[in-house]
Formats: C-alpha cells, sequence, structure tokens
C-alpha cells in the first residue's frame, strides 16, 4: 500500500507578444484553423452540448474532469502509453524527452516511427497542446495520469525527488548528499537539485551504484518496474539502509519508502513503460476456408435462425409467460424456452433479446401483463426470408442490451432476468461492429483467432476494458471487470447464431451490410462504405437471397402416418400442416406425424374432412396413405357427437350407451359427473376441463354455444397493442454531422472574436467580466453614431431572464426603442431593445471585427 503525496504540475512563465508560443489551451486553439476545431468537436462529441461561446469555453470545457476521462477511455494503447509518459515529464516536455521516455537508450524504429501519430492524436483531442518544444499535458489528464500514493500510475513510476523530500529537515538533506558523495549545499532547493543532478547523470549514477552492495541491487529490483513503495522496520536491514542513506529510497512516513522517479528511470535505462506497444497486435487467423463454403454454411444458419424466431413466437401465439413484478422473464419461463428450443437457458436468452430488440416481441400492457408477439410480427412473416434475416441482423448491431448479462448480479446483488430491466451496456453496439471490422481485415474465407481479437480490442481501448483506469466497467456487477472482452466473445459466439459468420468467417452478406467490402466472389461490390444503411441492407437481403434454400409447395406422405418436408415449406402450407399434424423431427428435411389429437385439432378449428382430403391430395406428391384417410374419417366421425355446454358444464348424446361408458370409467371422477337424462350428464367442472378431460379418455367431444350450435375452437393469434422497439442507450453524444460541426465552428469562432476584441477602456474601469456602463441618452448616442459611420461597438446586455452577457454589434438602424445590427457574438442580425442595453463602449481604433 503506498502513500505520497498529489503529484504537482508546474508552471512556466511564458513571454507573450506576435508569434510566442501560446500560454494556455485557449490560445493554441485560436492559434490553429478551422479544420483543428472541428477536428476536436468531432472527435470529442460531449463538448459541442451546448455549443460553446468561444474559445475560452470551448478549453475550459475540454478540461473538465467528465470530458477528459471520456476522452482517455477511448484512446489507444500507445497513444494513452505517450500520454503517461508526459505526465511523468518535466512540463512542457519537449519532444526528444517524451521520445526518450518511451524509447529508452537504446531507441526502437518502431516506437520512433509512431509515436508522432500518438501525439497528433492527443493534440486532436484537445490532451496535448504546445509545439514539439513545448508539450503540455492538460492539468486534469495529468492529474489522473500522474504517480501518486493513492492513484498509481500505469508507468509504475512514483514521485521526483523533490516531492518525496518535500517538507524533509534541512540536515537529513545534507546527510542524503553526503553519504552520496556529493558536496554540502547551502540550502535544500540546491541540495534536492544536487541529488536530482546525480540522479539523472548515467555515469555518476553508475558509478554510485556499482558501490552498492549486492542485497540492495536486489531492493532495487523488486521496486523498479513498479509499485515503487516499500514497507522497512523500524530497524531496516544494512541493504535497505545503504539505499536509505544516499536517497535511493526516501521515506514517505516511518514505515514506507519510496523509489525516486529519477532513480527508477536510470534503471529502467531511460524508459517509462517496461513493455511498449507501439504497433497493434495483428489479428490471427485461426482456419481458412473457401469463401464459397463461408457463404453456404453462413445461410444455412440464418435459414436456422428464422426457423428459431418463428418457433419460438409461435409458441407465445395464445400469449407467453407473465412479466415479473420487477420486469422481465422468470427463471423457471426462461427454462422451458429453453427446453422448447432444445437449447442452453443462455442461447434462449438471447433469442428472446433478438426478437425483443427487433421489435417483435414485446409486454401486452394488461393487467395480468404477459409477453405476446406484436402485430410487426405478421409484417415480418409477410417478408421475404432474406429480408426477415436482415431485419433482426439491423437491430443486433445496434442494440445495447446484453443478452450474456442473463443471470448475472446487478449493483444491488440482484440477479439480471432475460427481458427485463439492467440488461443495457453503451459500449456493446461499438464492440460488435469492432469485432466484425477485425474479421473483415482477414483474407475473405479466414475465421479470426479469438484470442487475437480480444488481445486487439483491449489495445484499441485499453481503458474501457476494465484495466482500473479511468473508464473501468464493473458490468453492474460491482467488481472491475472485462466487459469490452466478454461482449466480444458473445458477439463472436452470436453472430455464428445469427449467420453472419459462417465457420468462424464473415460472410458475404454481413460484409454488405456492415459497408466493408466483398468479397472476391463480388468484385462488383468492392467498395461500398459509402452506401446509406437502407442500401447496405437491401443489397445484404439480395446477396442472401440465392443462398437461402428455396420453399417447396409439397410434401410426402409415408404410410407410417408422417409427412416428410423436403425443404421450408411456403408459409400457408406450412401453417395447415402445423394444425394437421405434429412435428417429429428437424433437419434438412422436417418429419411431421398425424394423430388423433393432431387431426381433431384440425377440426376444432373448422376444417371438415372433405377439406383435409382435398388439402393432403392437393399437396402430397406420394398418394395418401390408406392409413391417413382411415385415421381422418376415423375422427371425425366420432368428432362431435359429443357436445359439452355451460350448466356449470353438461355432456349430451344421442347415444345413452356412450354417456353410461363415460359414467362407468373411473377417469371421469374427477369430473364428477351425474345423469340429468337417459342422453344429458352434468358435471360440476367448466367446459374447457370438461373438453379436456373427456378428450384425455380418448373421446372427441365438440363445444357448443348456448343456441346449440358447435363452436369452432378456432386458435385466433394473441397479440400486443403496437409497440416500439426499446432504444438503445447512447454511449455518449452523437457524432455531429458536416452540417453541425461548419455551424458550430463559424458560431465559436464569431464569439471568440467578440470576445477578444480590443476595446477603449471607459472612464471608470471595469472589473474583469463587469459590464460596461452608461446612461440611457450616452447608449442612444453612441450606437446612432455607430450605426452612421458602420463601425462595431461593445455592449452590455441583460436578456427577458435576467442573464447577462457581453456583446459586439455593429448597428445598422436606431429606432422605435431597439436596435438592430450585425451581433459579432451570435454571427447573425439581431434585434436588441435599447432598455435593456446596461452601457456601451468603443472599440479600440485599430481594431477590427
Amino acid at each position: 500500500m503506498g502513500i505520497g503525496e498529489l503529484d504537482r504540475e508546474a508552471h512556466v512563465p511564458e513571454a507573450t507578444g506576435v508569434g510566442a508560443a501560446p500560454r494556455t489551451l485557449a490560445e493554441a486553439l485560436r492559434a490553429g484553423g478551422d479544420g483543428g476545431i472541428a477536428a476536436l468537436l468531432r472527435a470529442r462529441p460531449d463538448l459541442l452540448s451546448p455549443v460553446p461561446n468561444d474559445l475560452t469555453q470551448l478549453a475550459t470545457r475540454a478540461g473538465t474532469r467528465g470530458s477528459v476521462v471520456r476522452a482517455l477511455e477511448r484512446l489507444d494503447r500507445f497513444a494513452l502509453q505517450a500520454a503517461e509518459a508526459l505526465a511523468v515529464a518535466p512540463d512542457p516536455a519537449p519532444y526528444p524527452v517524451l521520445l526518450e521516455l518511451l524509447t529508452g537508450d537504446g531507441g526502437e524504429p518502431e516506437i520512433e516511427a509512431a509515436l508522432p501519430r500518438a501525439v497528433g492524436v492527443l493534440r486532436e483531442q484537445a490532451l496535448v497542446w504546445g509545439d514539439d518544444e513545448r508539450l503540455r499535458l492538460v492539468r486534469t489528464a495529468r492529474e489522473l495520469l500522474a504517480p501518486s500514493a493513492q492513484h498509481p500510475s500505469p508507468t509504475g513510476l512514483g514521485p521526483t525527488v523533490a516531492e518525496a523530500t518535500a517538507g524533509m529537515s534541512p540536515g537529513r538533506l545534507q546527510e542524503i548528499i553526503a553519504a552520496a558523495g556529493l558536496p554540502a549545499t547551502h540550502d535544500p532547493v540546491s541540495a534536492v537539485a544536487a541529488l536530482t543532478s546525480l540522479f539523472t547523470d548515467r555515469t555518476r549514477m553508475a558509478a554510485l551504484l556499482d558501490t552498492a552492495p549486492p542485497e540492495a541491487l536486489t531492493v532495487l529490483d523488486r521496486l523498479v518496474w513498479g509499485p515503487p513503495y516499500g514497507e522497512v522496520t523500524a530497524n531496516p536491514t544494512p541493504p535497505v539502509r545503504w539505499l536509505r542513506d544516499r536517497g535511493l529510497l526516501l521515506p514517505v512516513s516511518t514505515r514506507t519508502v519510496v523509489l525516486p522517479r529519477e532513480a527508477a528511470l536510470h534503471l529502467r535505462g531511460g524508459r517509462a513503460h517496461r513493455t511498449p506497444e507501439p504497433v497493434p497486435p495483428v489479428v490471427g487467423t485461426a482456419r481458412e476456408y473457401r469463401p464459397q463454403v463461408v457463404d453456404s454454411a453462413a445461410a444455412g444458419q440464418a435459414y436456422t435462425a428464422l426457423a428459431t424466431a418463428e418457433e419460438l413466437l409461435k409458441s407465445w401465439d395464445q400469449g407467453g409467460p407473465q412479466v415479473l413484478r420487477a420486469g422481465g422473464l422468470a427463471v423457471r419461463d426462461l427454462k422451458r424456452t429453453a427446453a422448447a428450443l432444445d437449447t442452453g437457458e443462455q442461447v434462449a436468452a438471447f433469442w428472446l433479446e433478438l426478437l425483443y430488440g427487433a421489435g417483435l416481441l414485446a409486454s401486452d400492457g394488461e393487467a395480468d401483463e404477459r409477453y405476446a408477439p406484436t402485430p410487426a410480427y405478421d409484417d415480418w412473416l409477410d417478408l421475404p426470408p432474406a429480408e426477415r434475416w436482415v431485419r433482426l441482423v439491423v437491430p443486433w448491431l445496434a442494440a445495447t442490451r446484453t443478452s450474456g448479462l442473463v443471470g448475472t448480479l446487478d449493483g444491488k446483488g440482484r440477479a439480471l432476468s432475460a427481458l427485463g430491466p439492467g440488461l443495457d451496456r453503451a459500449a456493446a453496439p461499438e464492440v460488435r461492429h469492432r469485432v466484425l471490422a477485425l474479421q473483415a481485415t482477414l483474407p475473405p474465407g479466414s475465421a479470426a483467432d479469438r484470442a487475437s481479437v480480444l488481445a486487439r480490442l483491449r489495445w484499441d481501448r485499453p481503458l474501457r476494458g476494465g484495466t482500473g483506469g479511468p473508464g473501468t466497467d464493473d458490468g453492474g456487477s460491482g467488481t472491475p471487470a472485462d466487459l469490452r472482452a466478454r461482449i466480444a466473445a458473445w458477439t463472436l459466439d452470436e453472430a455464428e447464431l445469427l449467420g453472419v459468420t459462417g465457420r468462424g468467417a464473415l460472410a458475404s452478406p454481413a460484409r454488405a451490410l456492415l459497408n466493408l467490402p466483398l468479397a472476391e466472389a463480388a468484385p462488383e461490390s468492392a467498395h461500398p462504405g459509402d452506401c446509406e444503411p437502407s442500401v447496405a441492407a437491401s443489397r445484404a437481403a439480395t446477396l442472401l437471397a440465392p443462398l437461402l434454400p428455396e420453399a417447396v409447395d409439397h410434401v410426402l406422405l409415408q404410410a407410417d402416418l408422417t409427412a416428410v418436408a423436403p425443404g421450408p415449406l411456403r408459409r400457408p402450407l406450412a401453417e395447415v400442416l402445423s394444425v394437421l399434424a405434429d412435428v417429429e423431427s428437424k433437419g434438412g428435411a422436417t418429419v411431421y406425424r398425424f394423430t388423433p389429437g393432431s387431426v381433431r385439432r384440425a377440426l376444432d378449428a373448422g376444417r371438415s374432412a372433405s377439406d383435409l382430403h382435398d388439402f393432403l391430395t392437393a399437396h402430397a406428391r406420394t398418394p395418401v396413405p390408406q392409413p391417413l384417410s382411415y385415421l381422418i374419417d376415423d375422427v371425425a366421425r366420432k368428432h362431435g357427437h359429443l357436445r359439452v355446454g355451460a350448466a356449470s358444464a353438461y355432456v349430451r348424446c344421442d347415444d345413452d350407451a356412450v354417456l353410461g361408458e363415460i359414467l362407468a370409467d373411473r377417469r371421469s371422477a374427477p369430473l364428477r359427473l351425474r345423469r340429468l337424462a337417459p342422453t344429458v350428464l352434468a358435471a360440476q367442472a367448466d367446459p374447457s376441463a370438461l373438453l379436456d378431460g373427456l378428450r384425455a379418455m380418448g373421446y372427441a367431444p365438440a363445444a357448443e354455444s348456448a343456441e346449440g350450435d358447435v363452436l369452432i375452437t378456432r386458435a385466433d393469434a394473441y397479440r400486443t397493442p403496437p409497440r416500439t422497439p426499446p432504444a438503445p442507450v447512447p454511449d455518449g453524444p452523437p457524432a455531429p454531422d458536416a452540417t453541425l460541426l461548419t455551424a458550430a465552428v463559424r458560431a465559436i469562432r464569431a464569439g471568440d472574436r467578440a470576445a477578444t476584441v480590443v476595446r477603449k477602456e471607459p472612464a471608470t474601469p471595469l472589473a474583469a467580466g463587469e459590464l460596461p456602463r452608461t446612461s440611457a441618452a450616452e447608449t442612444l448616442a453612441t450606437v446612432q453614431a455607430a450605426a452612421m459611420t458602420g463601425s462595431a461597438v461593445w455592449i452590455g446586455y441583460v436578456n427577458a431572464e435576467g442573464a447577462a452577457s457581453q456583446r459586439v454589434i455593429a448597428p445598422v438602424r436606431v429606432e422605435g426603442g431597439f436596435v438592430t445590427g450585425y451581433d459579432h457574438t451570435a454571427d447573425e442580425v439581431r434585434t436588441y431593445p435599447l432598455h435593456r442595453i446596461t452601457g456601451v463602449a468603443e472599440l479600440a481604433d485599430d481594431e477590427t471585427v
């Protein structure tokens, strides 16, 4: 556990004047062009809300802690290492000093080649300013990255000699420099300077360490790469005493010592980081396939995804499970869904979240709230298969809801449920796109190595990976976790489930959807990067359509009461067959089995025996087997022979012997039947329970209305009211478009010109930020004179809400108690009431706006 003082920032005064180096970040931005301001606003869109009034306000906002943390989180590893090196360098630091901190004494060509880009990124994001002779890290970034006992630096370095000896007695300082072989000095400042000079002089420092005991060098080896703090006893060992006497270990408390930064850098060979990473890790290839093989495998999985989605929603066609009071799906209902889909609970949660995000599944909002398909599901079913696939993948790419978190605990120790709250992670869309883009860097047909993809993601955003930096994301669990790596792993699995990838390699339809270069098989689509999202979706559907199996309009009937569908069935045929038969097995060909229960289900839905015979004859490529015809006729002959109505319930039948059989059957006891007449039985069960009970006994009763008519129990689909899909949670402000950037830069420049214009000093000097004060008559005379001469003036203005501001305007008309003129601050023509102008002052004679 380290104890120390907060790192303090040095300030070096600079001369002012024409051509002088900028003294502040605002001056650096002012000296740059509009392109630099636009690049800053594009890289850090949080600075645009609201648009800053001038460059001073922009610089102030760019230095706030929240904005700097967000900017640091978006740095790649080497740019972050460059910022960390600047945090331990003198302030300001020349470019050669920064380079030496990253390369060490030996120098490395890769680092020398990569450092200009890293410094350019830091400058573009206003984390570093100044020319190469005076590079400055903004104060807030230095506070976040500089070493301190409370917040160790990622470099592993400790405080400087000056920081570690602050508060040390002058006598103790003289003892240290004497033990180090340095001449005595007259004051503590020169003593600290002498000790610092010794530690930064490679020759003298090497000579000092040559006299150290071997055990002392072992102690230094344990501290050199950090953490630099160590615990000592009241009576330290001779090696530690030797180091402490010569200032190589400096006390920070009675029990803690620290290795000063200058000494550590000497031991490291001048390098701030043990392992600089100037070049991103290469995404490796796990396996290679022909692109056609990848596309075929992905298309097959895309078809399976569509079938799974339809199966899940169809099983909830009459209303799905109830919604928990806290929102979401109960664990038992998730297990039932997983069993119905013949998959694991985590995969079932993915399908549920996918359909929820696509707007095909939602809660109905009723008092007894439950989940059900939405009206959009029916529209989705009418689309061609390729377009249906696109309608699933596009929301998945943009979704912030993360199904992989289902079953984990939130910050309060509560389990996160599928379709429930707490699953949004703003980083998910960026990670998904990045993972797929990295896969697209490989040759077509190449499956990426997972470990190399995760390593590249960690290099791209080291602070957002849960490594303990400013951007640590705990994933809702309360402990630091590499959430981005977990999302990336889930993305690879989910992409395979959806058919975005085939055998681990990115498929051509997914490349088109992401506006990425396509495989060599489609050279005409090699550069779709400028496609609009709708065009990209259309291209993806066009590429996928020929790869999907074509729907068939027939089945093959077999003598064992089964039917084989040799491919995906057309929708009308599939809907009728799903009522008339039960699915027995799935795969390349689906096997349906006809049973008395399935035939009765079709009859209950309003079909007659002749309808069923005609249907099978029309859609079977083989003759209808005799056992199937007999089954339909036998069930139809019995169907409706018994009638069930509401008494609580009753059973009536023209054949009293059948009713006698029912009364004599022990299985009818729970129904509590009694004979009212030779052809009527009464029951104390409700009609639906009576129907189910008689069917379980092997009978085929039909329900009837109060008028005695047979009720057709067609399963009408239950739908929720129209629902909009859940909106993704934004990861900060959206990136500004070109129009907004242009307008924002113009407004900031105009406001800055007005704020920095030179004004004539009034008779009574004003305090900083104070508005000019003149009488009403003097104000009117001054603005009238400015309107006549076409000159600009400086005014103080208070709006209707009482907010005061300073503005530079060029009056063009003064009448009716109002002044109209061009407002240089707002960069537009405005009209101001004269009674709201607190005062007016002229600009300097040589100043032009």
